[in-house]
């Protein structure tokens, strides 16, 4: 049996405050071939994850400490959506579509999800990412501002 234990979040947290890109992940799954993919990701609340989509594999979500979130694109990088998720509110898991441009924002420290994809993995198709949306370590810190109060319909501006 394996467990996703308050003992496993604290030391991934730790990780994650440790990390360069102040998030860390533990497998569920035991290979990438695994027809289903499962892991934890934990995240500090400036991480950045970059705006991506999966072409063929929907995401499904569920929050096991702490807040997300979410924001949803549309191709041309308007905002279509935005949810908290999480701690403290009514929506504690979500599932999003293939093609469907998104990201996360951390709105706690250390706070923690299980995600759910179909496998197997393929780092070459795993995910695109949004070419209106900067690079880890391009402008991501002008990005992150704007992206926590844009409001729906807000379209991303050029982060040069």
């Amino acid at each position: 049996m394996k467990l996703v234990s308050t003992t496993l979040l604290d030391e991934m947290t730790a990780r994650s405050a440790a990390s360069p890109r102040r998030r860390a992940h533990h497998n569920l799954h035991a290979s990438p071939a695994d027809p289903v993919q499962r892991f934890v990701v934990v995240a500090q609340s400036d991480t950045y994850i970059r705006p991506h989509r999966h072409m063929t594999k929907s995401e499904l979500c569920t929050m096991v400490r702490g807040r997300f979130e979410v924001v949803v694109f549309d191709a041309d990088g308007t905002i279509t959506e935005r949810t908290v998720v999480g701690e403290g509110t009514p929506n504690l898991a979500y599932e999003l579509p293939s093609q469907t441009w998104h990201t996360l924002l951390a709105l706690t420290d250390g706070a923690a999800f299980v995600e759910v994809k179909e496998g197997p993995y393929d780092p070459a198709s795993a995910a695109e990412f949004a070419p209106w949306a900067p690079e880890e370590g391009g402008a991501t810190a002008a990005f992150q501002g704007w992206i926590k109060t844009a409001p729906v319909g807000a379209r991303v501006p050029s982060f040069a």
